[in-house]
């Protein structure tokens, strides 16, 4: 995948998903405030109601009177209590606006504006918020001396709305979370797909490279072994013969590399642990690298300070993860490799530690260096040979034998790998045949 076409694809992605998160808060609060807006028209309704009912009841009264006494009834309304009833105020309220409100916890009053004045209701603690409440009607139709007015205040109004709103609330917070998780998952797994197809072209590139150098050779090689004057000649058929020879074993250790690989990846990878001398087989290996290391003007010395060094572990792949160190440490080293091979005695088992003076490795890559395929980063280079196995193989097979892996390094100052090796092997069952 195009690398600008990746990033458009993620800048895309996220740019929709804010916007899908900021339209659904826009529509949460759109909700929240029509809700409010509803309760407050309820309210207010409820109110007109009550003083609709009041002035009825009054006017009804009224009526009365005058059928009663006639021409002799006195019809003049010298205070509010004269035609609100306190009782049938409570009994209006608590019945037009109660479903609304907790009516235990609201408070209501009759008040006037002229003197700020309270003349009935359920008030107690909210006085000022009941003159300041915008939930008042006027009683000028009932009563139009002094400004009376009839309100009553919610505490916690807003609280009782997203209350009410609780469950679409929670919904929707559901979903926009669902939504960025899906999204981080999403993206986190093309970030990983994108380094894992990088990593697999980068090691049939490296692989294409490494087994195309052995076989050109070997085919130049045999080209002059047809020409009738090389093939006359006893000594240069020798060399040739040598070159084909080499370069085969060469191409062989790196078939024989992608095959441990493979093979780590079956379920049925055979371990035969047995006792072991570690100290000999470091020795050995230690002889077997000396011929490379002395080509490039370097040194392979050994402090084996362990008392205690037999081990219960496979011979294969105990030579194999030290082999591979040793590899990677005459590899990475741009000079004259000096190579030191210590061991010791550490809890339960050995520590076998591989130090040279190469380039170091950078914290960041120091992360990733046992991961399958992945090799630290020279560009186009190929002047560092590997399929960037090694290490993966070396941490797997230490794993499996109950051990670890740990590395220690400087960009510069070179690197230490230690493999810690149990005494006795705690071989993962699944491993075993």
């Amino acid at each position: 995948m195009n690398k600008n076409f990746f990033k458009l694809i993620i800048y895309v992605a996220t740019f929709s998903l804010v916007g899908i998160v900021f339209t659904q808060l826009y529509w949460v609060k759109k909700a929240v405030d029509y809700k409010e807006e509803q309760f407050n028209n309820s309210i207010h309704l409820g109110l007109k109601s009550i003083v609709n009912q009041l002035l009825n009841d009054y006017n009804d009264s009224t009526l009365k009177m005058m059928q009663e006494q006639g021409e002799k009834c006195d019809f003049e309304r010298t205070s509010i209590y004269d035609v609100i009833d306190h009782k049938e105020l409570d009994k209006l309220i608590h019945q037009e606006v109660g479903c609304y409100i907790d009516y235990h916890e609201a408070e209501y009053a009759v008040f006037s504006k002229v003197n700020n004045s309270f003349a009935m209701g359920n008030y107690d603690r909210y006085k000022a918020e009941i003159m300041n409440s915008q939930h008042l009607v006027s009683l000028d139709c009932l009563f139009s001396s002094g400004k009376y007015y009839l309100a009553v205040h919610v505490p916690g109004q807003k609280n009782l709305i997203l209350y009410r709103l609780l469950g679409w609330l929670l919904l929707s917070a559901l979903f926009i979370l669902a939504t960025i998780f899906s999204y981080y998952y999403t993206i986190l797994t093309l970030l990983k797909q994108k380094k894992l197809s990088e990593m697999k072209t980068d090691f049939v590139n490296n692989m294409t490279h490494e087994f195309k150098t052995p076989i050109s050779t070997i085919s130049l090689a045999s080209e002059m072994l047809l020409k009738p004057n090389v093939f006359e000649s006893p000594d240069k058929t020798q060399k040739y013969a040598g070159i084909i020879y080499d370069e085969n074993v060469r191409l062989e250790k790196q078939v024989e590399q992608v095959l441990q690989i493979t093979i780590l990846d079956k379920e049925n990878t055979k371990i035969k642990p047995i006792n072991l001398d570690l100290h000999k087989i470091i020795h050995k290996l230690a002889e077997n690298f000396k011929l490379s290391v002395k080509e490039r003007d370097g040194s392979i010395v050994t402090q084996l300070d362990a008392e205690d060094f037999t081990i219960e572990a496979d011979r294969v792949h105990v030579i194999n993860m030290i082999s591979n160190l040793i590899d990677n440490a005459i590899k990475y080293s741009p000079d004259a490799p000096n190579i030191k091979l210590e061991t010791r005695n550490i809890k339960q088992g050995v520590q076998v530690s591989v130090i040279d003076n190469g380039m170091g490795i950078s914290p960041e890559h120091q992360r990733q260096i046992f991961k399958k395929l992945y090799r630290i980063p020279t560009g186009n280079r190929h002047d560092v040979k590997g399929f960037g196995l090694g290490l993966f193989y070396t941490k797997t097979m230490i794993e499996a034998h109950g051990g670890t892996i740990n590395v220690k390094s400087e960009i510069g100052n070179g690197s230490q790998f230690d493999l810690y090796f149990p005494f006795h092997s705690v071989i993962d069952i699944s491993n075993e045949e």
